[in-house]
């Protein structure tokens, strides 16, 4: 019976495993704990318009501060919606029309420009391109007196034509369906075209059902952005009626009164949409962006 001795080479091996099984373990406390800072970090805004939302002005603006407030003030959100001189409820329709609208518009139509850029071959398509990309470098300040000189002779201020219409077009959000219909699969495309498909039917049967995910991603930038514009609104939406959510929060703040708890309350009512919108939809955002052919 023989033994086999072990090699001098086995205790430095075993050693080695050992500080890579300690530098492994290392590392991923160290993820684990940077990941819950951040987290802790992130969430502090939402637990302040929670808990400020709950609580008195006296218990938000006083010296004391308390984690949570002496008596939560559940009674904040019938004040709010019954609040005579803001329809915050109308308000929250206007915006969930206008960001919806706009979100469903901006989606055909540069969807339908970024295809063309794309796939459709002419002779100045690389002109088009180019006026398009010029758009981006032109101040939103240069084009606002004319847009509102142009809404109001057209008799849609106080309106959702006023509010949605200006904004249907966008050169970001065309510029990255043109980035991402380049790295489409052109076989798919063929392969319609062959079935007697022409530009609108490939696009329609079968470029639109295989880009669900950056469908997906673009419609949730383009609905948070529709949802959180201020400045527009507030000039076209002149009367209450007309007011979206944004515009209905800045009322809460006066140069006489400064309503602290109604303030955080319709914040907190108003980002419920955001939310929903951005967990449902995360997977898809990320996955969207990834393929726009930016990335990096």
């Amino acid at each position: 019976m023989t033994t086999t001795a072990p090699r001098a080479t086995d205790a430095p091996r075993t050693g080695s495993a050992r500080r890579v099984r300690r530098g492994s373990a290392a590392g991923t406390t160290g993820l684990y704990l940077s990941v819950g800072v951040a987290a802790v970090l992130f969430l502090i805004p939402f637990y302040l318009i929670v808990r400020n939302a709950l609580s008195t002005d006296a218990e938000i603006t006083g010296q004391n501060w308390k984690f949570l407030p002496a008596r939560l003030q559940w009674g904040n959100i019938s004040e709010l919606f019954d609040d005579p001189t803001v329809d915050f409820g109308r308000s929250m329709v206007n915006s969930l029309v206008v960001a919806v609208l706009m979100t469903a518009g901006i989606l055909l139509i540069c969807s339908l420009a970024g295809y063309g850029l794309a796939r459709i071959p002419y002779r100045h398509a690389n002109k088009v391109f180019y006026a398009v990309l010029a758009t981006l470098m032109v101040p939103t300040a240069v084009t606002f007196v004319p847009s509102f000189v142009l809404v109001s002779s057209l008799g849609w201020v106080e309106s959702y034509r006023g509010l949605i219409v200006p904004g249907l077009f966008s050169g970001f959000t065309c510029f990255l369906f043109r980035q991402y219909f380049l790295g489409f699969p052109k076989e798919l495309e063929e392969a319609a075209r062959m079935d007697g498909l022409g530009h609108w039917g490939a696009y329609w049967r079968i470029v639109v059902p295989n880009s669900l995910n950056f469908f997906a991603a673009m419609a949730t930038i383009t609905f948070i952005n529709g949802w959180n514009a201020f400045l527009w609104p507030l000039v076209i939406g002149q009367d209450p009626n007309a007011w979206t959510v944004q515009v209905a929060l800045s009322s809460y703040m006066t140069n006489q009164t400064v309503n602290y708890h109604l303030i955080f309350m319709a914040t907190a009512i108003s980002i419920l949409p955001l939310l929903f919108v951005f967990l449902f939809l995360q997977r898809w955002l990320v996955q969207g962006i990834a393929q726009t052919g930016i990335k990096g």
